[in-house]
């Protein structure tokens, strides 16, 4: 029955991928036609036939329309045929570098019956999926790279492009948090869908839809003469033309790819899939988790976990932990990792993690003064408390500006120090309304984000709304129109936090407009083959970040984050706690060696309701002082 079913997909798709070709057949023969008529009216007119005046005007129009038709044909040939694909970003694996996790997939091809991939690379995503790297454009490979692909399987001869198997990209994540069965199981349907590739019509579809796509994104590119956009945008126009025209074949030509490839994946390790699915699910919810809120504040100190690999199976050891997701996990981790499929996993750990520095934030693509990776061992201090620090500081610049006294009592030991009171003192409402609601003590089950407990991040965003405020308080837009600061239904707080927030935000704002042109990505060396380099040559680093985490945040937001970090640095100084690091919600505070996790709705009573009581009282039960000065950056 699973062959039945195998050789149906295997139909289905061939007969899409003849559409498909028939498509460009159709449109050569469109190109083809003025030719052929002109050849029609030339023959005639030689043999003493179709002779005349008017036959004559008609021979000569007809041959410049076809030498006209037949050069923009050419010239539109040429664009689709050297256009550059779209190629993922990847860390390319050498095979000397994973002789096991090599023949682990070859031994699954083996048994699948299909052509074994070329080379095999990783991406920083939780996805896996075959790539096809053999279009002219991208020239020969390089050095090991090529003698890989070339002789992997016959190391006697070279083998042609077109013969060229694609190229098997694993997610990273997945070989740190999956055992060795798990990973053969979810690759199965993967590598199963080599067979499609060597089918030649299916490969000769797909190059011509890859070729349209590229003609396009290439037409389409800006920063051109006037003159050559015009001939590009013909161009693009016939290859959107094309495209459209096959896009419906091309996309149930995959579909039947698919199909026959996860029906010829059926019969191999059927019932570990099953559980091995269960885990990408997993996977994916704490990849997602640790980028946000654990790399992505670090990325925005410039500075770069190298081990995100690693965090990640923390984090969801962390998570299994809390919620108790499956009764034999202690069990499942004493099997063989994935991971040891690798010669040196933490070489292969920090490629991946600067290359998802790359693509979800726009990091630089080498190490320098202003872009460095950090351990997890020396992220709290590092980054938590350094984080913290910043955005007090920015905080207490941001109440110089709008003339806040730094102290409130001029005989205090340090009148100028920054300090948690003045912040308090500027945010409590004079004449308090009646509490919308009641504070109460954190629990996890009222706001859990993939079943993790809330806390207090800090972490600030770099977008908003921006605007000014003039010395009325007064919020004034960009556009100059000033809005009295006046609580607003879907904007609650006070009038000073509204103000605040609003300068909080411009200033954010000037910081990153400031250090644009520092943030950019340099033109780095090649990397060297075989070194879990990413493949920087194929792809445009103009076009980074790629994958933004986190959307624009609101002024209220940062206010808060940036009040609860001059809260954890006042805890820090004054009653001896220390920053730490919480896998799945990023920076904490740690007081007396627990999380402060009843923290953020009491920062959120001082900002929203300029009600300070609920604070105080946490700051004296934590032995807190809010009127000592605290340091600063």
């Amino acid at each position: 029955m699973t062959g039945i079913g195998v050789e149906a997909g295997a139909q289905a798709a061939r007969h899409r991928a003849l559409a498909v070709l028939r498509i460009r057949s159709r449109a050569l023969a469109v190109a083809l036609l003025p030719a052929a008529v002109a050849v029609v009216l030339l023959a005639g007119g030689s043999t003493g036939h179709l002779v005349g005046p008017g036959w004559d005007a008609s021979r000569r129009t007809m041959s410049a329309l076809a030498v006209l038709v037949l050069l923009a044909a050419g010239g539109i040939a040429l664009v689709v045929s050297r256009a550059r694909p779209a190629v993922s970003p990847t860390v390319a694996i050498a095979e000397e570098s994973a002789p096991d996790l090599y023949r682990m997939v070859r031994d699954l091809a083996d048994r699948l019956d299909v052509p074994a991939p070329s080379a095999i690379a990783l991406t920083p995503d939780c996805d896996s999926w075959l790539e096809d790297r053999t279009h002219p454009s991208h020239g020969p490979p390089r050095g090991e790279e090529r003698d890989e692909i070339a002789g992997a399987r016959a190391p006697h001869r070279r083998a042609a492009r077109t013969d060229i198997a694609p190229v098997l990209v694993i997610g990273s994540p997945f070989l740190w948090w999956m055992r060795v069965g798990e990973l053969r199981a979810v690759l199965a349907p993967v590598v199963a869908g080599t067979g499609p590739s060597a089918q030649p019509d299916i490969a000769a579809a797909r190059r011509f839809v890859r070729g349209l796509d590229a003609a396009v994104a290439v037409t389409s590119a800006p920063g051109r003469n006037p003159v050559f956009r015009t001939v590009l945008a013909g161009v693009g126009w016939v290859a959107r033309l094309l495209l459209r025209s096959c896009r419906g074949h091309a996309s149930e030509m995959e579909r039947a790819v698919a199909a026959a490839a996860a029906e010829r994946a059926q019969a191999v390790d059927y019932g570990l899939r099953i559980v091995a699915q269960e885990q990408v699910g997993l996977a994916y919810a704490g990849w997602d988790r640790l980028l946000t809120k654990v790399a992505l504040p670090a990325w925005r100190m410039g500075r770069w976990p190298s081990r995100l690999d690693a965090g990640v199976v923390a984090a969801l050891t962390e998570l299994s932990r809390r919620d108790r997701l499956a009764e034999g996990f202690a069990s499942r981790l004493g099997e063989r990792p994935a991971c040891d499929l690798l010669e040196e996993p933490g070489a292969v750990d920090e490629a991946a993690s600067l290359l998802a520095a790359r693509l979800f934030h726009g990091g630089p693509a080498e190490t320098g003064p202003d872009w460095s990776p950090v351990a997890w061992q020396e992220y709290p201090d590092e980054v938590v408390d350094r984080k913290w620090r910043t955005d007090a500081a920015r905080l207490h610049r941001v109440l110089d500006t709008l003339g806040v006294r730094r102290s409130p009592d001029p005989a205090s030991p340090d009148p100028d120090g920054p300090t948690l009171s003045r912040v308090i003192d500027h945010l409590t409402d004079p004449a308090p309304r009646p509490r919308r609601t009641e504070v109460r003590p954190y629990a996890p089950e009222e706001d859990r984000s993939y079943d993790g407990e809330q806390a207090p991040t800090g972490t600030t965003g770099t977008t908003g709304t921006t605007g000014t405020t003039d010395s009325s308080g007064d919020i004034r837009t960009p556009e100059g129109e000033a809005h009295p600061g006046e609580d607003h239904p879907e904007d609650p707080g006070t009038e000073r936090s509204t103000a605040l927030a609003a300068r909080l935000t411009a200033e954010i704002a000037r910081e990153d407009a400031a250090a644009a042109p520092q943030g950019t990505t340099p033109a780095s060396a090649p990397p060297a083959p075989g070194q879990g380099s990413p493949d920087i040559a194929l792809w445009d680093d103009g076009m980074l970040p790629l994958f933004p985490l986190q959307p624009p945040r609101t002024g209220r937001e940062l206010l808060t984050d940036h009040v609860t970090a001059m809260v954890c640095c006042a805890a820090i100084d004054t009653a001896g706690a220390t920053p730490g690091l919480d896998w799945l919600d990023g920076p904490s505070l740690l007081v007396n060696g627990e999380r402060a996790a009843d923290l953020t709705p009491r920062v959120l009573s001082l900002v929203e309701e300029g009600d300070p009581a609920p604070l105080r009282a946490w700051l004296i039960e934590s032995g807190i002082r809010p009127e000592k000065p605290v340091r600063l950056v």
